[in-house]
């Protein structure tokens, strides 16, 4: 039994991390090829901290934001994954990591980023996850501690990704896109419709954010 649901947990994980599991493959070139255009519009500008959304949920945004930081730790860049999403966060499941303590702990003073952080199974990919739940997950990231800790971060890594709440659910992600360089748009083939994708284009350029990059997620 114990064997089985290893073996379920590492198929999870295969599917979900496909640039780590499978590198060579068609969809890990994909994410290198959107890393490679992230770099390209970021030119000079050093957009180092980049937040990562969706307009709705179930959009992929999650999974994108993993893969995406795999992609950019295997070309030698020094990443941190944080898991920005306080309410229902991810990123820890897609990684089988503990939750016990993440962002909000080091928001709240309760543990140190130095404590929090943990390196994944990725060389030079660092994860910070969400940690226990809060019940005021938009006074946490609008805190001075929450910028803080973003210029912290800036100076120990190459790039930062923020995976976060879907920008029309709540105003968790509003606030987060409005501290970060840049916003990473995640839209899903047969799902996002027209609409949304226009209302969030109208919540992000509202919170001053800038739109670095769309992608399509066409995945089943």
């Amino acid at each position: 039994m114990v064997l089985n649901r290893k073996k379920r947990m590492m198929a999870s994980k295969k599917r979900n991390l496909i640039t780590f599991a499978n590198p060579d493959s068609i969809i890990s070139e994909q994410y290198r090829t959107i890393r490679t255009n992230i770099y390209f519009l970021n030119g000079d500008k050093k957009n180092k901290t980049l937040l990562v959304t969706s307009p709705g949920k179930l959009e992929g945004k999650s999974t994108t934001a993993a893969n995406l930081a795999i992609s950019m730790a295997q070309q030698q860049e020094k990443v941190l994954l944080i898991d920005g999403n306080l309410r229902n966060p991810n990123i820890h499941s897609i990684f089988k990591a503990s939750n016990a303590f993440g962002l909000t702990d080091v928001l709240t003073e309760t543990t140190s980023f130095e404590e929090a952080v943990f390196p994944s199974s990725i060389e030079k990919l660092d994860i910070l996850t969400s940690g226990k739940t809060p019940s005021n997950p938009v006074e946490l990231l609008a805190s001075q501690n929450m910028q803080q800790l973003l210029q912290k971060v800036k100076s120990l890594y190459d790039i930062i990704l923020i995976d976060s709440t879907s920008i029309l659910e709540v105003t968790d992600t509003k606030i987060i896109a409005n501290i970060c360089d840049g916003v990473v748009l995640v839209v899903k083939q047969n799902k996002t419709n027209i609409e949304s994708a226009v209302e969030t284009k109208k919540v992000l350029e509202y919170a001053r954010a800038q739109i670095v990059g769309v992608i399509l997620n066409n995945k089943k």
